[in-house]
């Protein structure tokens, strides 16, 4: 038996095809986060903290002559998001509507999205996870309020990932206001802000809900790794006469190899 219980709900297998489509659909969307970094796994449900490769301080041992280092790990982090599905709205996704109301399913996808994305750029530090703008030894760039002058900044980041020895391509992970911005605006030029900014980067601009401020990172690998324990799924808790109770979960952790490989955005 899985520990998702699934079979334990009323609810058809044709309708948790629909279910899972829902939730692929809205996911593949917010999970911004893991467009732009390594994502390794997932390694299966019982993996739970991930090999830093480093040990802490020297304790003593039960007997003389004698010493021992704790190896240090990482946990991951078990992400829950809960919600509850109307038994009409199943019951007319079996019988094969396409209007079925699954908004409280796309609620809680954003939720743990914002969360992993969240994570990913500012860190978890209840859970000893540092984020990558968090991490990183560069200056923060202004921004200020022309939004005009975005693509100047934007360029100003790469020149300095550039002089860092880091390499591209390179991605812009943004908020939605800079999102809004960048796909609606100009340069001071007049020329379309998005064409320009992505000449910049020679890579894409990826909207992550969630994240506190833009970043510039660099796209060529090994620096910042998202590591799944589960990959996100759907469990079931319970259920009564009127709705059935489910979840999304998942298990990750977040490390970053190479601090200097991302500029904020400020």
């Amino acid at each position: 038996m899985n520990h998702l219980l699934r079979s334990h709900a009323p609810i058809t297998s044709d309708t948790w095809d629909v279910i899972d489509a829902e939730a692929k659909s809205r996911l593949s969307v917010a999970l911004g986060a893991r467009r732009v970094v390594d994502f390794t796994g997932p390694f299966g449900w019982r993996h739970s903290a991930t090999n830093t490769g480093r040990v802490g301080p020297v304790v003593p041992a039960p007997v003389d002559g004698v010493s021992a280092r704790p190896r240090v790990v990482l946990p991951l982090a078990e992400v829950r998001a809960d919600f509850s599905l109307a038994r009409t709205e199943l019951d007319a996704a079996s019988r094969g509507a396409v209007d079925v109301d699954l908004s409280p399913l796309d609620h809680a996808a954003l939720a743990i999205a914002r969360v992993e994305n969240a994570t990913v750029f500012d860190g978890w530090a209840a859970l000893g996870m540092t984020g990558i703008a968090q991490a990183s030894p560069h200056d923060p760039i202004a921004v200020g309020d022309r939004p005009d002058r975005l693509a100047v900044r934007i360029a100003a980041a790469v020149a300095v990932l550039q002089q860092s020895d880091v390499g591209g391509p390179y991605a812009l992970a943004v908020d939605r206001d800079t999102w809004v911005e960048i796909t609606g605006g100009n340069d001071a030029g007049g020329a379309p802000l998005l064409t320009h900014v992505k000449r910049i980067l020679d890579g894409p601009i990826v909207w992550v809900p969630g994240i506190a401020q833009p970043v510039v990172l660099s796209l060529r690998g090994g620096d910042f790794i998202l590591e799944s324990g589960e990959d996100l799924a759907i469990g079931y808790s319970s259920h009564d006469a009127g709705s059935v109770q489910l979840y999304l979960e998942e298990t990750f952790t977040f490390r970053v190899a190479t601090p200097e490989a991302a500029v904020a955005l400020n």
